[in-house]
């Protein structure tokens, strides 16, 4: 696409985004390859639409990855008009199936889509011969950063739960995953499509309110909207500032290990002085270091309870851990 067609196209939603991209550079850098994760819907098709239309200004290669996951009688028709409408735009096409057993649950849906994610990032990169200019997008919104935060404090989340969805991660410690659409909301997503006449397939389980995130953003967002309105951007506000307070708590959490470390142990004594709440937050940023799988506040708060009360214990953690303590000493062993 030339820059002159890319003018054409541009709108304030252009602006605010090239905007966002010139103030953190380092985000997606010019000459980037973009693999973009896209179902269909409101979201990732503008993400799309708006990103080719960037993309000579920056000069980005971009590849497009879909995952079917036959949820519905249409999976495989829609999957082949999205292929025909990126080989129009000129834009790579990547297709994965589903096996049933891959997404039989919401967790191992989002499992299935970061594997396949990744595997797709690692063939291009080896195809390509790429060097670490290779990130992931996905077009999560500020309303699904409004989801994700009501989800994860009904489940009980620490601090850093409640600190939402991240403008950018690692996949793996592999791949940069970039989330640059957390500057706009499902409103605009929908009316991008309809202002660029971008052509949108619509996934009907996303209206199915046995799905959690489906009931939170049909339902309870929506009343919480017309009791409180603007409730949603009030939400990412806060959302905004438990971020950074969890972004100062986890680099000060990092300094109290530290203080509390013993060799490859934690100084149990030193550990115990402290306030409960103090305790759980050192010994989160330990299980980290040493885990991948997170742990839930509330089951912190009862580890930290039995290594203070019980002279001698130990407890398994996620990926084959365990936590075993003496009367001096807190140590992990796999």
């Amino acid at each position: 696409m030339s820059k002159e067609k890319s003018k054409t196209h541009w709108t304030n939603w252009h602006h605010k985004l090239h905007k966002d991209l010139l103030n953190n550079k380092e985000l997606i850098p010019n000459e980037s390859n973009l693999l973009i994760a896209v179902s269909g819907g409101q979201d990732s098709m503008a993400l799309l639409a708006i990103f080719n239309d960037l993309r000579a200004l920056h000069s980005w290669e971009i590849d497009v990855w879909h995952g079917n996951h036959n949820w519905h009688k249409k999976s495989s028709i829609y999957a082949q008009e999205l292929k025909d409408f990126c080989e129009a735009s000129q834009i790579h096409f990547h297709l994965d199936i589903a096996n049933s057993i891959d997404v039989s649950s919401e967790d191992k849906s989002r499992q299935w889509r970061y594997l396949k994610l990744e595997q797709k990032a690692k063939e291009l990169k080896l195809k390509r011969k790429l060097e670490n200019n290779l990130s992931i997008l996905t077009a999560h919104t500020s309303t699904d950063n409004a989801e994700t935060f009501f989800l994860n404090l009904a489940r009980g989340s620490s601090y850093n739960g409640l600190g939402g969805i991240k403008k950018k991660s690692f996949l793996n410690n592999n791949y940069s995953l970039i989330r640059p659409f957390l500057i706009f909301n499902r409103e605009d997503t929908s009316a991008i499509c309809r202002s660029l006449g971008v052509p949108i397939w619509e996934d009907p389980t996303n209206s199915d309110t046995t799905i959690k995130r489906n009931l939170i953003r049909h339902e309870i967002i929506p009343k919480l909207e017309t009791i409180y309105p603007g409730c949603t951007c009030r939400i990412n506000n806060f959302i905004e500032k438990m971020n950074k307070f969890s972004n100062e708590q986890s680099d000060l959490s990092k300094l109290a290990l530290l203080a509390c470390k013993e060799k490859n142990h934690i100084n149990r004594t030193i550990f115990n002085r402290l306030c409960e709440e103090a305790r759980s937050t050192i010994l989160n940023q330990a299980i980290k270091e040493n885990c991948i799988k997170q742990i839930s506040s509330i089951n912190l708060k009862i580890i930290c309870q039995k290594i203070y009360q019980k002279k001698i214990g130990s407890i398994d953690l996620p990926d084959g851990l365990k936590l075993t303590w003496t009367n001096h000493l807190i140590s992990f062993e796999n």
